[in-house]
């Protein structure tokens, strides 16, 4: 038989619910720490769960060096798995794929799936064939910016880090350009030496959304957050309940959709931990047509990376049409607090999964 084994950080929401979730399964877990993950490696056979490392800095311009680190440990961590008995819940080189954005939208971009439409700076048409294909540059200033958003007439996008999870460097840009008014929405901001906390100066993440209308604090914002490394996004009209706009986070493992919730918000960033609200899906009312369709698509993309059994993904519904379109994929997106605080069903189902493929029975 194998053991069970999760590497994370303890005394986490994600350990402490998972943990009660295997007890009540009746199979017992190895909790492995980041930090001494190599001198505890176990020997034998192991099922293996990769959780994510905990950050306790917010500088963006760090981001880029930490999930670099996480991508190598990930990587000695699929090598490992060569010479000794590992397998995975998700396999490293899937977690690796989901984390780079452009490399998960491309990935979706060539299985024929909706998603939200990326903009590249060599896209003359919606349907330009080139915008279909990967390898395409980053847009890397405002001025490049400026000049991709007047060429497709697209005038409100999204902007976000290739490389980063919780809103973190994301930013929504509106643009009028024949009056030049400018709108940013961001929870980054820029620190300066002058705070005198000993924090890092530069662009840090935090957990407010500003709205700035300064044209030159807009340009300046978006230039530092390009400079970052994201790729640039249209941004859609999303579908409307009760004057809120929202989008969907599902959770699909193993081929089925364990959990789906929407977010609600009034502006246009809608993760949860903004204050925005929470509503149960089957609240929206959305006709059975809409719901296989977000199920399907929901499934065909985890289908697309080989290794991947559980993914948190996010939805849009289209204004009007209601069609759905990925806006982007986590493959360690399951700690949803409406969840662990109620069933408990992502979890548990995690918990049944490591159980069947440990040989237990009931």
């Amino acid at each position: 038989m194998r053991q069970a084994v999760v590497l994370g950080k303890p005394d986490t929401k994600r350990t402490h619910y998972l943990g009660r979730a295997a007890r009540e399964a009746g199979l017992h877990v190895l909790f492995l720490d980041w930090d001494r993950w190599r001198e505890d490696f176990p020997e034998g056979k192991i099922f293996l769960k990769i959780d994510p490392p905990v950050w306790d800095n917010c500088s963006l311009e760090r981001l880029g060096d930490l999930v670099g680190g996480y991508q190598r440990q990930l990587r000695e961590i699929q090598k490992l798995a060569r010479f000794r008995d590992v397998e995975f819940l998700n396999e490293p080189r899937a977690i690796m794929a989901l984390l780079d954005k452009k490399v998960c939208k491309e990935t979706l971009v060539k299985a024929g799936l909706a998603v939200s439409e990326e903009i590249r700076p060599e896209g003359r048409g919606r349907d330009d064939v080139r915008e279909r294909l990967p390898g395409a540059e980053l847009i890397g200033d405002v001025a490049q910016l400026l000049e991709v958003m007047r060429a497709r007439r697209t005038y409100q996008v999204f902007i976000k880090p290739v490389c980063g999870s919780g809103a973190a460097g994301v930013a929504a840009f509106r643009w009028q350009p024949l009056t030049g008014k400018m709108i940013l929405y961001t929870c980054a901001r820029e620190r300066s030496g002058e705070e005198g906390d000993g924090l890092d100066e530069g662009l840090v993440n935090t957990k407010r959304l500003q709205r700035i209308t300064d044209s030159r604090q807009v340009l300046s914002m978006a230039g530092k957050l390009l400079r970052l490394g994201c790729i640039v996004e249209r941004w859609y009209a999303k579908a409307e309940y009760r004057g809120f706009s929202y989008d969907l986070r599902a959770v699909v493992q193993d081929g089925r959709m364990d959990f789906c919730l929407a977010r609600l918000s009034k502006g246009p960033i809608t993760n949860l931990h903004l204050n925005n609200h929470p509503l149960e899906l089957g609240m929206l009312g959305l006709p059975e047509k809409v719901l296989g369709e977000l199920e399907e698509l929901c499934r065909n993309a985890a289908g697309c990376f080989p290794g991947l059994r559980s993914a948190g993904i996010d939805i849009l519904l289209e204004r009007g049409s209601l069609r759905p379109r990925i806006i982007e994929m986590n493959a360690q997106g399951d700690l949803i607090y409406q969840d662990i605080y109620g069933e408990n069903g992502i979890y548990r189902r995690q918990a049944e999964m490591m159980r069947q493929a440990c040989g237990r029975e009931r």
